[in-house]
């Protein structure tokens, strides 16, 4: 069964926010996160009769986008960009907005993001889209254990990037 644009609209409104978050986590940058869940929903279009509907389209979403953000992190467009970032960070002072840097969640997200793939993506899952670790097992192919293992070691090195930090939540209690 060919799906109508109506129904793809309807899966687009569902996911689009979701999707651009977790490409996000991967690439660290919003237009490229964009840019990948966009070619995500392209291609499950264009390919939509080699996908079962088994009431896991979530998941196999999901997938799409992982698989298109390592692409991205594996490409020499990524790379290039790297390296032109650490030139011009060289070159210019980045400002913040006060503001934004003291929201915890923020704080929280960037420290997140400064995490090796492995321990980043695992905590992505089980805490920002609420998954059971059967369930990260099963997106990433890979053992229980192993999501219990980068779990463990991802909150080992987040505790000393949050630690210091006032948190505002609790000075009002």
């Amino acid at each position: 069964m060919l799906l109508e644009i109506k129904e793809l609209e309807e899966i687009m409104q569902q996911h689009t926010e979701r999707l651009i978050r977790l490409a996000f986590y991967y690439v660290k940058d919003l237009q490229s996160a964009e840019d990948i869940v966009q070619d995500v929903f392209i291609k499950f279009y264009d390919n939509q009769q080699n996908y079962e509907e088994r009431g896991e389209l979530r998941a196999y979403l999901s997938r799409l986008v992982i698989n298109k953000s390592k692409d991205y992190l594996r490409s020499w467009t990524y790379r290039k960009i790297l390296v032109q970032q650490k030139i011009f960070a060289k070159q210019t002072v980045t400002r913040r907005d006060m503001l934004v840097q003291q929201d915890e969640k923020t704080l929280i997200e960037n420290a997140i993001l400064a995490l090796p793939l492995k321990q980043r993506e695992v905590l992505i899952y089980f805490y920002f889209e609420e998954m059971h670790v059967i369930e990260i097992a099963e997106l990433l192919s890979i053992p229980e254990s192993t999501v219990k293992t980068r779990l463990r070691r991802g909150r080992e090195l987040l505790k000393p990037k949050l630690q210091h930090i006032e948190w505002e939540v609790l000075l009002h209690e």
